[in-house]
């Protein structure tokens, strides 16, 4: 498979001289499904930020997509969000509107033909199972719907990356096996799905890679 993301030698120092991140070198190919697992302050985060160049690198080179992310220009960032779906521990779901309307948010941000607009939410509420949802409060949701909706959010203009930090976190198991049933049904078709977690009951039952960082290095 091709090489669809590549960290070179990549290093994250944030200010006071806290080093996130050592000397990263990493290959993902196209369509892989990979976990990211460590401790508390290994540096999951900080790798899935550079991906989606919330955050940029101190020293070395991040390729996604064929796009060198240490230079890219601030006005094309957005242009490569749209190929990479986002689920980060903090949901940021918007309670004064239903669940359609949450999922509907990202088509409107990027001004998506708005004819094509409901299908496609509907398409992904679907997916993540939460059709009959759709006029919901998301207050009246549970833990692991509300986590279904941020993904049904992450996906809706279907990207070809989707980047998850510690989804399951905070729930039980069960939830957290429809969770990852989800994340295994996007990279059955095709979808590069990168989850941090130090869940490890999802860690030992996976057959995909399994990276670990300690202390911000890669070790497996």
């Amino acid at each position: 498979m091709a090489a669809m993301i590549n960290f070179n030698n990549v290093s994250k120092f944030y200010p006071g001289g806290y080093e996130a991140l050592k000397s990263i070198t990493l290959s993902i190919s196209q369509g892989e499904l990979i976990f990211f697992s460590g401790h508390s302050g290994a540096g999951k985060s900080t790798l899935l930020k550079l991906m989606a160049a919330i955050e940029r690198p101190t020293s070395g080179s991040i390729v996604v997509g064929q796009q060198n992310i240490d230079s890219l220009r601030r006005s094309a960032i957005p242009y490569l969000r749209r190929n990479i779906g986002m689920i980060f521990q903090e949901q940021k779901i918007l309670y004064d509107r239903n669940v359609f309307a949450n999922v509907m948010l990202p088509l409107q941000v990027t001004a998506f033909d708005t004819r094509a607009s409901a299908s496609r939410v509907r398409a992904a509420l679907d997916k993540v199972g939460l059709l009959n949802k759709e006029k919901a409060d998301p207050v009246t949701l549970s833990g692991g719907e509300k986590q279904r909706l941020c993904i049904a959010r992450a996906v809706v203009h279907r990207p070809t990356i989707l980047i998850a930090d510690e989804p399951t976190a905070n729930l039980d198991s069960g939830y957290a096996r429809d969770i990852m049933a989800v994340f295994e049904s996007f990279n059955q078709v095709g979808v590069t799905v990168l989850i941090s977690t130090h869940d490890r009951m999802l860690l030992d039952m996976t057959q995909h890679r399994v990276l670990e960082l300690r202390h911000g290095k890669l070790v497996t």
